[in-house]
């Protein structure tokens, strides 16, 4: 596997080769460094092979690639050394960006498998984060998603709705599978809330990558219309990104530096839990654009995993797997729409306790004890 990530703090490529090594596997990862001196080591029976490099959080669109084209030279060069040396069955990738799939090119051409795991939609993604690009970009990010997809085996999509998305830029259907962002049942364990009478705060919660294509900014701006009908509110934003002094220096200029908490760091998917159990209402702020309309956020799965309400912007494929009676809604960008579902679901404990009891039903549908035979099976496929 290789991904341009760090493994101890990300769910999906912790989640997808852990079950794969627990199958009998030997599962070797490629991942970036998560501090000055890249390691190796073994966790949960995947090797990880750190690669002398770290995340790159530039905000010119000009830069964007340069850190992918460093990791894939890298990738390539650890990739073709287990191929040589071990052996290689197959090589899984997950985007972005999608060409790391050709640091695989050794094996692949020696008849080995490729997967490509789209997490993002590249043409989408860089256009939220960057705003309008010419056409003919857009259509080269088209035709780069289209070469990888093709020099590919099998592809895995995270919903439904990405994967129309996929097919309507001529992927073919059959080559697609959909592995949702279930969180692990092993870390994520449902536990029922009840109310605490001596509690004196109203604790919201989002954690994850802080960008402004995620409208934290939204968020605290929302608290700060709140304060006085909800005097206990905080908001706690668990991560580090891009725009996070951005969003510091918001709360101060709003006044509300003492209601809105920042982490500035990640933390292993172990400690997520413990961190949320004191959370009252989880919040998926995400503008909407051509990006955030095809995401459903790990968060937000997390969070109706363990039993926290959740408030959020109202897109299509959050739609398409929770109804209304699951989440409370708000209009995507509208700051007043979000701080109404805020008071309206704080004043109604009752309402809150049943949308944890309906978001379940998602969660014993498509809960990860039952989701991961759909990766194992098409590993069996392969």
């Amino acid at each position: 596997m290789i991904a341009y990530s760090n493994f101890q703090t990300d769910p999906r490529i912790r989640r997808e080769s852990e079950a794969l090594a627990k199958e009998g596997n030997e599962v070797n990862f490629l991942v970036l460094a998560e501090n000055s001196k890249p390691k190796t080591y073994r966790m949960n029976g995947v090797n990880i092979v750190e690669l002398n490099m770290r995340k790159h959080r530039g905000k010119k669109s000009s830069s964007y690639f340069l850190p992918y084209l460093k990791f894939l030279g890298l990738a390539f060069w650890h990739c073709s050394k287990l191929f040589l040396k071990n052996g290689v069955d197959v090589v899984h990738v997950h985007n972005m960006p999608n060409f790391l799939v050709f640091a695989g090119i050794l094996p692949r051409l020696f008849g080995k498998k490729m997967v490509l795991d789209i997490h993002d939609s590249v043409p989408e993604t860089y256009g939220a984060k960057f705003g309008r690009m010419p056409k003919i970009f857009y259509r080269l990010l088209c035709f780069e998603e289209s070469m990888c997809c093709r020099f590919a085996n099998k592809l895995i999509c995270v919903n439904e709705v990405q994967r129309e998305k996929l097919v309507d830029r001529g992927i073919p259907a059959s080559k697609i599978s959909v592995l949702l962002n279930v969180p692990d049942h092993e870390i994520f364990k449902f536990q029922a809330r009840t109310k605490n009478e001596n509690k004196k705060t109203f604790d919201l919660v989002f954690h994850g990558t802080i960008d402004r294509m995620l409208g934290i900014d939204l968020a605290i701006e929302a608290v700060s219309r709140l304060v006085h009908q909800i005097p206990g509110i905080q908001l706690h934003i668990l991560g580090e990104g891009r725009n996070l002094e951005e969003f510091v220096n918001l709360s101060r200029k709003l006044s509300v530096e003492d209601r809105i908490h920042f982490s500035k760091k990640s933390f292993p998917v172990e400690k997520l839990p413990e961190l949320l159990d004191k959370m009252d209402l989880g919040i998926i702020p995400n503008r909407r654009n051509i990006a955030t309309e095809l995401m459903l956020p790990v968060k937000l799965l997390e969070y109706a995993a363990i039993g926290i309400p959740v408030v959020s912007a109202r897109h299509k494929a959050i739609i398409h797997y929770f109804s209304e009676d699951m989440i409370t809604y708000f209009e995507p960008e509208n700051v007043e729409s979000m701080a109404n579902a805020i008071l309206r679901i704080y004043r109604n404990n009752r309402q809150r306790e049943q949308q944890v009891s309906n978001a379940k039903r998602y969660i014993d549908q498509y809960g990860w004890e039952k989701h991961k035979y759909n990766l194992i099976n098409l590993y069996q496929s392969l």
